[in-house]
């Protein structure tokens, strides 16, 4: 007998760098989201599926909650705005590690959003295993009882994995009865040049300074599979834009080490993804305030007709 099909749409949300995105990874056992130590890595949803027999979750991660900047950022907080208002669930990801033992004010924006909706809710303390004794999280954990009735709140690690199964089970149990909306061998709905250029994004982000990767953002010019005598091979190029000229030398480097540096480490990851050999090529050009230009947030592929 075949079991009824089940499905739920869950936003994970949060502050800029609480690992959101580390924590879609580790629920759907796969990397589909980039990770860095450096805040406001997420630009725009990413959806990740998990599909486990008759039950379907759909995952939504989202930029961290911040204040708007330059357009860029007024795009990214729109697309948090958008993402709590489409799901049946919300996942609101908190630093456990943070000293404090109240929430901050991006924390108390989006339970008002929750509290708007009547969204139902569960609450995540992230990085707990950076937190000894564990009693150093009693505190947090009853401002978040008091300031929502959230289902559960689920002290994890998404880097150790600890907790992850846990959360992984409540959300199986939350989800309701409803057709799967992808095909049930489906990761992500992002097409292959998408998670590319944003692998390509992640080294840089990795390798640069504080302020560059911000500027930076990385276009897949052509990518095409050939058969090579060792099987297939997939060509990439690939170009980076940054905001400054200055900041074309940094990307590039000294003889053009860095530049070589984030294409070896991008390469080697994109053939683990691809389950082929690539040959990546990578450039860099300047294109000054893209990240307040609405033809080059577009052209980019930051748009909202999703």
């Amino acid at each position: 007998m075949n079991k009824t099909s089940k499905s739920a749409f869950i936003a994970i949300v949060g502050k800029p760098n609480v690992g959101k995105s580390s924590l879609l990874n580790a629920l759907l056992g796969e990397k589909i989201a980039i990770v860095s130590a450096k805040p406001q890595t997420t630009r725009a949803r990413i959806t990740g599926v998990l599909t486990e027999d008759a039950v379907q979750l759909v995952f939504i991660d989202t930029p961290g909650l911040l204040k708007a900047r330059n357009t860029l950022g007024e795009f990214m907080v729109r697309e948090v705005n958008r993402s709590v208002s489409d799901v049946d669930l919300a996942v609101l990801v908190v630093d456990g590690s943070e000293p404090g033992d109240g929430l901050t004010k991006a924390e108390e924006s989006l339970i008002e959003d929750f509290k708007r909706q009547g969204l139902p809710a569960v609450a995540v303390l992230n990085k707990v295993d950076l937190v000894e004794p564990k009693e150093l999280l009693m505190p947090r954990i009853a401002a978040l009882s008091a300031a929502y009735p959230f289902q559960q709140i689920v002290p994890l690690s998404a880097k150790s994995g600890d907790g992850v199964e846990l959360l992984r089970g409540l959300l199986m149990d939350a989800a309701e009865e409803g057709p799967h909306y992808f095909d049930d061998d489906t990761l992500t709905d992002q097409p292959e040049r998408v998670i590319c250029a944003e692998i390509i994004r992640e080294k840089a982000l990795c390798f640069l300074s504080e302020e560059i990767p911000h500027g930076i953002a990385v276009l897949i010019e052509s990518m095409k599979e050939r058969e090579g005598q060792n099987g297939p091979i997939t060509d990439i190029d690939a170009t980076l834009y940054c905001e400054r000229e200055s900041h074309k030398g940094i990307i590039i480097g000294k003889n053009g080490q860095m530049l070589k540096r984030i294409a070896t480490a991008a390469r080697e990851e994109m053939e683990a993804f691809l389950c082929c050999h690539v040959n990546l090529r990578c450039w860099v050009k300047v294109r000054e305030g893209w990240r307040n230009t609405q033809s080059a947030l577009r052209n980019f592929g930051f748009r909202e007709d999703g």
